[in-house]
């Protein structure tokens, strides 16, 4: 089979297509015919050797596919072959099949197509828990969203107008920001034409925001964190910007601000019963239209590093997905 492989770490370009034995599932595993993957910044973060993890070279990055099954392991109940599945994968993702361990599969939901069985999981999971269960977002509070135009962004955004808050999108371009619009923003920033504080104060009436989405770190984080409510919540997703912001941490003292960590992935192995909560919470609300992820470019597999490298130079708006058998 085909895979994209990182044989070191270094710059995106590096990686390279190549075939590789099929790979063998394990007891508790499946074997998925990849049939979408999407690419999510963490990827380019990891086959340059700077995520929190990294996997024993070589390796094929990719951590959230759809696909159909293909074998199962000996110790598998709930699946066989010819189930449509989205996995949730580490690495792998982009190849022509990929080793699933049976735990982290589910089944794709009826009138999903697999991009947007690929596009869900890790972006929306990772919204709804910062929001939820991080966040305590609440209706009729303001939220605003840094990266707006991104997978989590977009992702932020639909479920922030499904929990009933009023959502101000921020992003760098007016393109991106139309696109915000589009899927339900109440205002926008521009912030790389606008004083991001100073337009949060005045898009609120001089209250702030109650909470803030933040994947993006750098130079944004600050103004937003000035921007806060009286008791407002900052989320820390992450640093697409590239920088992990210093923050005075008198600005959280003056109004009792809260700085919070978000982490999603850790998050499901504490409290796995919330965590298929908000699965189901997420198929009920993609069942009735209220989120649906955007899919905005195609890459077949022999690009798959140049999806890589869109992502990790904030390019992208929305999702993008390699399609390993186009």
């Amino acid at each position: 089979m085909k895979a994209l492989l990182c044989e070191a770490y270094g710059p995106i370009d590096n990686l390279v297509v190549k075939d590789i034995p099929s790979p063998v599932p394990g007891p508790k595993q499946l074997l998925v015919e990849v049939k979408a993957a999407a690419v999510n910044f963490p990827d380019a973060l990891m086959v340059q050797g700077l995520y929190q993890v990294k996997p024993p070279l070589p390796f094929t990055p990719g951590a959230e596919i759809s696909g159909i099954v293909k074998t199962v392991g000996a110790e598998v109940k709930h699946y066989k072959a010819g189930d449509r599945v989205i996995a949730l994968t580490s690495t792998g993702g982009f190849a022509e099949e990929c080793i699933v361990e049976s735990a982290k599969a589910m089944p794709l939901p009826t009138g999903m197509d697999f991009e947007t069985g690929a596009a869900l999981v890790l972006t929306y999971c990772t919204s709804l828990h910062g929001l939820k269960d991080c966040g305590h977002l609440k209706a009729g509070e303001t939220l605003v969203v840094l990266g707006a135009a991104g997978g989590v962004g977009i992702s932020a955004i639909e479920i922030g107008k499904a929990m009933g808050a009023r959502v101000i999108a921020a992003a760098s371009s007016d393109d991106k920001l139309a696109l915000c619009r589009k899927v339900g923003a109440d205002e926008t920033v521009n912030y790389s034409t606008e004083n991001l504080k100073d337009r949060i104060n005045e898009l609120t009436g001089g209250k702030g925001a109650d909470v803030v989405y933040d994947p993006v770190g750098g130079p944004y984080t600050e103004p937003a964190v000035r921007a806060l409510a009286w008791r407002g919540r900052l989320l820390i997703i992450g640093f697409a910007a590239g920088e992990i912001p210093k923050i005075p941490l008198n600005l959280a003292l003056l109004k009792e601000r809260s700085l919070i960590g978000v982490y999603w992935g850790d998050s499901t192995k504490h409290d796995p019963t919330g965590h298929l909560a908000n699965l189901h919470q997420l198929h009920e609300w993609f069942a009735t239209g209220r989120i649906r992820p955007v899919v905005s470019e195609r890459f077949p597999l022999s690009a798959a590093k140049d999806a890589i490298a869109s992502i990790a130079n904030r390019q992208v708006k929305g999702k993008i997905v390699v399609l390993p058998n186009d």
